[in-house]
């Protein structure tokens, strides 16, 4: 079943898509459809392009920079930008802390931060997780203590994706260590380059150096710099989390995991014949793409309610789930059809200009590394165990 669109949806697709031909480089899009590291150069790059056309703050509301789409519209571009193999735009500014400053910030706040975030001047990184303190966030114990105009910061945060290239952090920490653990917490905006702050790296299963611990000693953060009200952060957390978890969902990324998927099934052959002709794996990849149906429809649905200027609510974790148990079950697929072909490792075969010799078909070379990151999916921005917990305590009174 494919979805219906109106004409002037389906020439807004032609435009996204005429512009993304003319506007992507090819030897970009062809790092992304190789799986190849990116570099912080090139999301800048893309970035900045996008908001030549003023498409990088996309679900923004036009009053503060963003094109004024209808719902149908960003799951259009969505879908044209990943099926473009443009890079994914960086999350942490435009996707998770534009909406929080929009709803709480203060006008001084908006008029600094929000066009820092659209002409690149600010890479943001989020400083929420601890060691202890992931899924149960709000048992965190990084503490800020107000002194005069300023705070002074203690603790330490970790799988701070991307964090090496950031120059600002938006911070959970805890300003009343008395209170009930959600309310005593405070939502500050941090210098990355403030003394007392060290970055180390963390590199992952698959190799790469994607995600840091941060250390915070003593680091002081203008009073200035506190979004919302003191110990009433996680109002702001929770409006946030909820659009990370909609953006971890990654459909349109499902999507073009599958039609990957498909392209394998047919050229993999199992006793002679195509193997999308095997009914026992042909009825996963059915199974795999019923859901991925079913989960288009839910996300725009709730992409109609943030129009409405509703914030995603227990039906982000819902999505959060469904979004992360398909691509991992698309990526799971493809490193089985590979068979053997998926089981070379060879972190290497994604430095840009790596020619060494393939092993088996040329998408074999980044299975193994794709099958293993996906697996934190279902891990980072809350484990889907605790997505099941918020949903049925907010949903279900359970």
């Amino acid at each position: 079943m494919e979805l219906t669109y109106s004409p002037a949806e389906q020439a807004f697709r032609t435009e996204v898509r005429d512009w993304i031909r003319e506007n992507l480089p090819p030897a970009l899009a062809a790092k992304v459809r190789g799986g190849k590291r990116l570099s912080k150069a090139d999301y800048e790059l893309w970035h900045a392009r996008l908001q030549t056309r003023n498409w990088l703050a996309w679900h923004w509301p036009v009053e503060h920079g963003g094109p004024g789409w209808t719902p149908v519209q960003k799951h259009i571009f969505d879908e044209e930008m990943i099926a473009a193999g443009a890079p994914r735009i960086i999350p942490f500014g435009v996707n998770m802390l534009g909406p929080v400053l929009i709803e709480f910030g203060t006008e001084a706040q908006k008029a600094r931060w929000l066009p820092r975030i659209l002409d690149g001047s600010d890479w943001w990184c989020q400083g929420y997780s601890e060691p202890g303190a992931g899924s149960d966030l709000a048992s965190l114990r990084t503490r800020a203590v107000r002194q005069g105009d300023h705070y002074v910061v203690n603790g330490q945060k970790t799988w701070t994706t991307l964090g090496h290239h950031a120059n600002m952090m938006f911070c959970l920490a805890r300003t009343d260590p008395d209170a009930k653990p959600q309310e005593g917490i405070s939502f500050l905006l941090i210098d990355m380059a403030s003394p007392g702050i060290e970055v180390r790296p963390i590199v992952t299963l698959d190799g790469e150096h994607e995600v840091n611990e941060v250390w915070l000693t003593d680091v002081k953060v203008p009073a200035k710099n506190l979004v919302g009200e003191e110990n009433r952060g996680w109002t702001c957390a929770k409006y946030l989390l909820g659009f990370e978890r909609t953006g971890i969902a990654g459909v349109a990324f499902s999507k073009a995991a599958l039609s990957h998927l498909k392209r394998v099934a047919r050229e993999r052959r199992k006793d002679g014949r195509p193997l999308a002709e095997n009914p026992f794996f042909a009825a996963r990849m059915a199974r795999l793409e019923i859901d991925l149906m079913a989960m288009d429809i839910f996300n725009l649905r709730m992409i109609a309610a943030a129009a409405q200027g509703k914030s995603p609510g227990p039906e982000a974790s819902l999505l959060k789930i469904k979004g992360t148990e398909v691509r991992q079950e698309a990526s799971d697929l493809i490193r089985r059809a590979l068979g053997p072909y998926a089981m070379p490792f060879l972190p290497e075969a994604l430095d840009e200009g790596w020619n060494g010799e393939p092993v088996g078909p040329d998408y074999a070379n980044t299975a193994a590394t794709q099958y293993f990151n996906l697996r934190k999916t279902s891990i980072y921005g809350g484990s889907n165990e605790i997505q099941k917990n918020i949903y049925a305590k907010l949903a279900l009174d359970l």
